[in-house]
C-alpha cells in the first residue's frame, strides 16, 4: 500500500465516512505504522507516511479501519520495532492493569438526546465533588461506576447542588485510585464505563439541570503506567523520551514532581497535546468546566512559588489553554487548584494573568478549619473570620472556590470536619453544631461554595487511597443535617427570590465581636429588599435573646435559615430567633439596628421580603 499522509484533521483514529484517519506525532521514529483487528494483527501493520515539514507527524487514511476496532501503533526506532498505545486513545484495553491496545472510537455516534442545557451562571454555582469509585458502590463492585453515580443525581437535584465536580477518570492503573495518576490522558477508564459512561452521565445531569465539571491532571503523567514514556525512544538526557522533561544539566529539577514524572512544557507538541486534551473534555463531553489539578506544579518545580523555580513554558501552558477555551466555550469555568495565594492565576491572558476564573481558596479551607476545629473557644479568632470573608482574587468574589472539605482537605492524614472537632464522637452535639457552622459559613461567603460527598449527612471517615463507599446510612440517621444543608443551599441560590445578596459581588463585614465571638456581614447585589442579606455567625458556646447588630435598611427582618432549630437535630437548642425590626440607633457602620436572638455555635440568616 503506498504511503500517502492524511489530508484530513485530527490526531489519534478519527473516523470518517469510508474509513479511518490515523495520526501520530513520532519524531524520533525511523517509520511508522498501525496494526490491529483490520489488519488481523500483522507483524508489519499498515505503514504511515511522515507528513511534510519536518514536524514528525506519520498519518495515513485507511478504508479498512472502523469503529470499535482494537488497534496498536508500530514504531520503527534504532533499537527495533516497538509497540505502543496511541496518545488520543479514548478507549484503551488492559492486560494486568496496563494498556496495551487502543480501541478506535467515534466521537459522533452517541445519543445525546434533544434536551437542550445552558452551563449556569458562575454567580449561580453550589459544586458538589465527588469520586466516582466511593460514591456509589453497589454490593460486590470494586468500584463504582458512571452509571452507578447517575443513579444518585435526583438526589443531588433535590439536595439543590447546580454542579458537580468529578475526581479525575482519565485510565490509571489498577482498579481503585483517587484519579491522580493518568496512564491514558485521553481515555475514561473502562471500568467506570468508558467514553459512553461519562457522555451518560453528563447527559443525565444535564436533564435535571446540573452542570458536571472534571479534574484534569498536567502537572504529571502516570507515574508507572503513562503510555507516553519513552514513545519513540529515549536519550541520555531525556530518559522518559519526547513527552517528558529531561535532566538537561546536573541536578535538573524539572523532570520529576512528587507524584510523577512532569511532561515537558518546553516542547509545542506537549503543550498542544494538554490543550487539545482539556477541550476535548469540554468538547467532546459537553462537560461544563474543568479544575487543573495542582497548578502550582506546572509552573514552579517545587509549587511554592519561588522564582528561582519558575517554570516559564509551564506559565505559558496555563495560558494556552485558557485561550483555547476562551476562544471556543467561554462561558464554561476552568478552575486552578494553585493553593498559592497567587492573584495572577486569575487575572486574564492579556495582563499577563494564568487567565482562570477561579481558584480554590486555601486560606479558607485552613485557616477556617482551624478556628471550628479549636478546642476551646477563647482560642477563636474572629479575625480570622473577617479576613477570609473578605479576601479576593482578580477583584471579583466569583474568582474562588470556597469550601471546608475537599478529598485534599478529609485525606493525606487528615479526616472530616465532624471527625477532626471530637475523635471519639464525630455524631456528637459539638461536631455537629461546628461543622455546619462551617458549612453555613461556606454557602453564605463570597466565592463559589463547594461541598464534598457526605458532607451533608456528616460523614465522618477519612478520604483515604482505597476508600469505601460513602455511609449513605447517614441520610436517615442525620437526615436533619441533610435538611440543613439543603436549605442553605437553597437560599445561597435565591430559591425564593429573598436572597440575591448571596450571589452579589458585595460583603461588609460589618460587626466582628472576638469576646463573643460573632461575626455578621451584609452581602448584596444591588441592594434592596430580596436582595440586601445579613449573616450572623456565633462561634462560641453561648446564646443570646436578643444580640443587637447593624441592618442596612429600615423595616422588618425575617429569619430564613436558623442553624440552631430542633428539626435539624433533636440535640439543638430551639433557641428563639424571630424575626426583628430595624428601628434602633446606626451600627456598626450601617444606618439602623435591629436585636435577634443567636443560639450557640449558631448561624442565621435574614432578609427582608421583596416588594
Amino acid at each position: 500500500m503506498a504511503e500517502v499522509p492524511s489530508s484530513r484533521g485530527g490526531m489519534g483514529a478519527t473516523p470518517y465516512g469510508g474509513g479511518t484517519t490515523f495520526r501520530v506525532w513520532a519524531p524520533n521514529a525511523l517509520g511508522a505504522a498501525v496494526t490491529g483487528d483490520f489488519t488481523s494483527w500483522s507483524a508489519a501493520g499498515v505503514p504511515l507516511a511522515s507528513e511534510p515539514g519536518g514536524t514528525g507527524v506519520w498519518s495515513a487514511d485507511l478504508a479498512a479501519a472502523r469503529p470499535g476496532q482494537a488497534y496498536q501503533i508500530l514504531l520503527t526506532t534504532s533499537g527495533g520495532t516497538v509497540t505502543r498505545v496511541d496518545p488520543y486513545a479514548r478507549q484503551v484495553i488492559n492486560e494486568n492493569g496496563i494498556a496495551t491496545k487502543a480501541v478506535s472510537y467515534d466521537e459522533t455516534a452517541f445519543d445525546w438526546g434533544e434536551a437542550s442545557y445552558a452551563s449556569p451562571g458562575w454567580t449561580d454555582l453550589v459544586i458538589y465533588e465527588l469520586h466516582v469509585g466511593s460514591f456509589s458502590r453497589l454490593p460486590g463492585q470494586q468500584a463504582g461506576t458512571l452509571a452507578d453515580a447517575a443513579g444518585k443525581l435526583p438526589y443531588l437535584r433535590e439536595l439543590g447542588v447546580s454542579a458537580v465536580e468529578l475526581l479525575p477518570v482519565a485510565s490509571f492503573e489498577g482498579a481503585i485510585s483517587w484519579g491522580y495518576d493518568p496512564g491514558v490522558p485521553f481515555s475514561v477508564e473502562r471500568p467506570y464505563g468508558g467514553p459512553d459512561g461519562l457522555k451518560a452521565f453528563v447527559r443525565a445531569a444535564h436533564e435535571l439541570g446540573i452542570a458536571v465539571i472534571l479534574d484534569v491532571v498536567y502537572n504529571h503523567l502516570g507515574p508507572d503506567d503513562s503510555i507516553l514514556w519513552q514513545f519513540d525512544g529515549s536519550g541520555p538526557t531525556w530518559a522518559g523520551g519526547i513527552y517528558f522533561y529531561g535532566a538537561r544539566y546536573p541536578g535538573d529539577p524539572r523532570p520529576q514532581t512528587p507524584w510523577g514524572s512532569r511532561p515537558d512544557y518546553g516542547r509545542p507538541e506537549v503543550r498542544q497535546y494538554l490543550v487539545d486534551n482539556a477541550i476535548a473534555w469540554l468538547q467532546d463531553y459537553r462537560l461544563d468546566g474543568l479544575r487543573l489539578d495542582a497548578t502550582a506544579v506546572i509552573r514552579n518545580v517545587y509549587g511554592d512559588g519561588d522564582p528561582a523555580w519558575d517554570i516559564p513554558e509551564g506559565w505559558q501552558l496555563l495560558q494556552q489553554i485558557n485561550d483555547a477555551v476562551d476562544g471556543s466555550q467561554p462561558w464554561k469555568i476552568v478552575i486552578a487548584e494553585d493553593m498559592q495565594n497567587n492573584d495572577w492565576i486569575t487575572r486574564p491572558v492579556p495582563a499577563q494573568g494564568a487567565g482562570f476564573d477561579a481558584q480554590w481558596d486555601p486560606g479558607f479551607v485552613q485557616q477556617v478549619r482551624a478556628v471550628l476545629e479549636q478546642d476551646q473557644d477563647t482560642g477563636r479568632d474572629m479575625g480570622v473570620i473577617q479576613a477570609v470573608l473578605e479576601r479576593s482574587y482578580a477583584a471579583s468574589a466569583f474568582a474562588r472556590v470556597v469550601f471546608t472539605e475537599s478529598h485534599d482537605a478529609d485525606g493525606n492524614g487528615r479526616t472530616r470536619v465532624p471527625a477532626e472537632i471530637d475523635p471519639a464522637q464525630p455524631g456528637s452535639y459539638w461536631s455537629k453544631k461546628r461543622s455546619t457552622l462551617g458549612g453555613a459559613l461556606v454557602l453564605t461567603a463570597p466565592g463559589i461554595p463547594m461541598m464534598f460527598q457526605g458532607q451533608e449527612f456528616l460523614e465522618q471517615r477519612p478520604f483515604v487511597q482505597d476508600p469505601g463507599e460513602l455511609d449513605w446510612g447517614n441520610a436517615t440517621t442525620y437526615a436533619g443535617i441533610l435538611q440543613l444543608y439543603r436549605d442553605l443551599i437553597h437560599l445561597r441560590r435565591d430559591a425564593f427570590a429573598t436572597t440575591r445578596g448571596l450571589q452579589g459581588e458585595n460583603c461588609n463585614v460589618c460587626h466582628v465581636n472576638n469576646g463573643a465571638k460573632v461575626v455578621a456581614f451584609h452581602r448584596y447585589d444591588h441592594g434592596g429588599p430580596g436582595d440586601d442579606v445579613v449573616v450572623v455567625l456565633n462561634f462560641a458556646n453561648a446564646g443570646y435573646a436578643a444580640y443587637q447588630i447593624g441592618l442596612p435598611r429600615p423595616g422588618t427582618w425575617r429569619v430564613r435559615f436558623n442553624s440552631d432549630w430542633s428539626g435539624y437535630d433533636a440535640t439543638f437548642g430551639n433557641w428563639a430567633s424571630d424575626d426583628t425590626t430595624a428601628a434602633g440607633p446606626p451600627q456598626d457602620g450601617l444606618p439602623y439596628s435591629g436585636a435577634v436572638g443567636l443560639g450557640p455555635y449558631t448561624a442565621i440568616i435574614l432578609s427582608q421580603d421583596s416588594p
